[in-house]
């Protein structure tokens, strides 16, 4: 019963052989193409044709060493591009820190000291005193603090660093002198704590940005709004007091409210082009990127100053 069973067999693979010859062995080719492919996109290593029909390693092991030899490749290229990507954003994220830091460190001016005493307790006490002048705006950082003579070193790493030297009870020996004179590094005496601290007291007061203040100078109202094609539009006003300039600042007010802060495009008196006007008397006045205006607006005009602040 069985052996009718393997005639057939047989004859259906004598069938298809003949149908392979005949088609060139097209759909064997374009078979084996699907399942390297599918191996190449799912990673799964199939061998196809392991072993040629008299049982010896032919094609197939060469074929087998080679889908091996590429998956290995492909598994280690995989390793290495997690770590790569591992390291890389290890790296990123370090560098944001440093960002940071920066940023934060930008914040505030930074006054750079070397510090050499004569003795321990000194050279202490003087970094510990200086270091209390910090505060959020500026900062002193004692890079270096020792006993003994200022050296050369002392001055190639206030060059590097761009610092100050202060030496108290202490001097510079020859060699560092003149490396000091050619580097162009700043070397400071004392032999009196309270004035080294005076002194790098008023060298961070110089450091801090000025004090602005404003003083309001004058106050206009707009009587008539003029618009002309050519010039834009020109608010006839009143001075009501004091006085408006043309380099002054300016307010609009809006039942007390404001509305707008900038500076003045062109001031005049009549025709004229005037550097100011004074309380009692019209002018015409244009505003910077501003033609909104209203009668019964008011125009504060005010200067702003600078004023040196101290620690």
């Amino acid at each position: 019963q069985q052996q009718p069973v393997r005639r057939l067999d047989a004859d259906a693979q004598g069938a298809g052989q003949q149908a392979q010859h005949e088609t060139g062995g097209d759909d064997e080719h374009v078979e084996q193409h699907d399942v390297l492919e599918s191996e190449r996109v799912t990673g799964v290593e199939h061998h196809v044709g392991d072993e040629d029909p008299g049982g010896g390693p032919g094609q197939g092991e060469g074929q087998r060493h080679a889908t091996d030899q590429a998956g290995r490749h492909q598994r280690q290229r995989q390793g290495q591009g997690k770590y790569r990507d591992v390291k890389l954003a290890t790296k990123q994220a370090a560098s944001l820190e440093t960002i940071l830091d920066q940023m934060t460190e930008a914040e505030a001016k930074v006054l750079a000291l070397i510090i050499k005493a004569d003795v321990q307790g000194s050279q202490e006490a003087l970094v510990q005193s200086l270091q209390k002048l910090s505060t959020s705006e500026v900062k002193v950082n004692v890079i270096h603090a020792a006993v003994g003579a200022i050296s050369e070193s002392d001055i190639h790493l206030a060059q590097a660093s761009k610092a100050v030297i202060i030496g108290f009870n202490t001097r510079a020996d020859a060699g560092a002198r003149k490396a000091a004179e050619t580097a162009g590094v700043d070397i400071r005496y004392y032999n009196i704590i309270y004035d080294a601290v005076d002194e790098v007291k008023s060298a961070l007061s110089g450091m801090l940005a000025p004090e602005k203040r404003e003083e309001i100078t004058g106050l206009v109202e707009v009587r008539q709004v003029f618009r002309a094609t050519r010039i834009g539009t020109i608010a006839g006003c009143y001075v009501l007091e004091g006085v408006i300039k043309r380099s002054s600042r300016v307010r609009v007010l809006r039942k007390h409210i404001v509305v707008w802060e900038g500076e003045i495009e062109s001031l005049k008196r009549f025709k004229d082009d005037v550097k100011e006007v004074r309380g009692g008397f019209e002018c015409g006045v244009s505003l910077k990127n501003f033609n909104a205006y209203e009668e019964g607006d008011q125009l504060e005009a005010f200067d702003v100053t600078e004023v040196a602040r101290t620690l």
